[in-house]
């Protein structure tokens, strides 16, 4: 069996210490065609999105994705971001965070998660990933 990543951890661990805090955390995300977020908020290719219990709704910081609701120039949108796909988080305040290389596994979290919604919802009809529009995906060379 293959090493889970400490990604996930380390995203839920300082999250909870920011919280913990009082500080607001946040998460920049390298957005491609498996994230699902508003494209209008996407500049080069990332989004940072505020993570707060008050900003988000329903908030799941899983091992394989993050998924909430949140508000977004009024409008509620369902956010899902694979964690491959984060490359920081950090309390907003004080910039205290920590950053991450993008990982190539996004493909088989969204697969995952799209198996387990289908399960939950047979009702309801999920958008394939061939319906969704293209986003760009860059590498950012520090």
């Amino acid at each position: 069996m293959a090493e889970t990543s400490t990604k996930p951890y380390m995203l839920r661990a300082l999250h909870e210490w920011a919280t913990d805090n009082g500080y607001t955390p946040h998460i920049v995300v390298q957005v491609n065609e498996m994230c699902r977020v508003p494209p209008a908020f996407v500049r080069d290719g990332q989004i940072t999105l505020n993570v707060s219990e008050v900003a988000t709704g329903g908030l799941l910081i899983g091992n394989d994705f993050i998924e909430f609701q949140a508000r977004f120039g009024g409008k509620p949108e369902q956010i899902f971001v694979p964690v491959g796909a984060v490359t920081a988080i950090y309390a907003r305040e004080t910039g205290t965070g920590m950053g991450f290389e993008v990982e190539q596994t996004a493909s088989d979290a969204l697969e995952s998660h799209r198996s387990t919604a289908a399960a939950q919802e047979p009702g309801e009809q999920k958008q394939s990933s061939e319906d969704k529009p293209k986003r760009p995906s860059l590498k950012i060379v520090k």
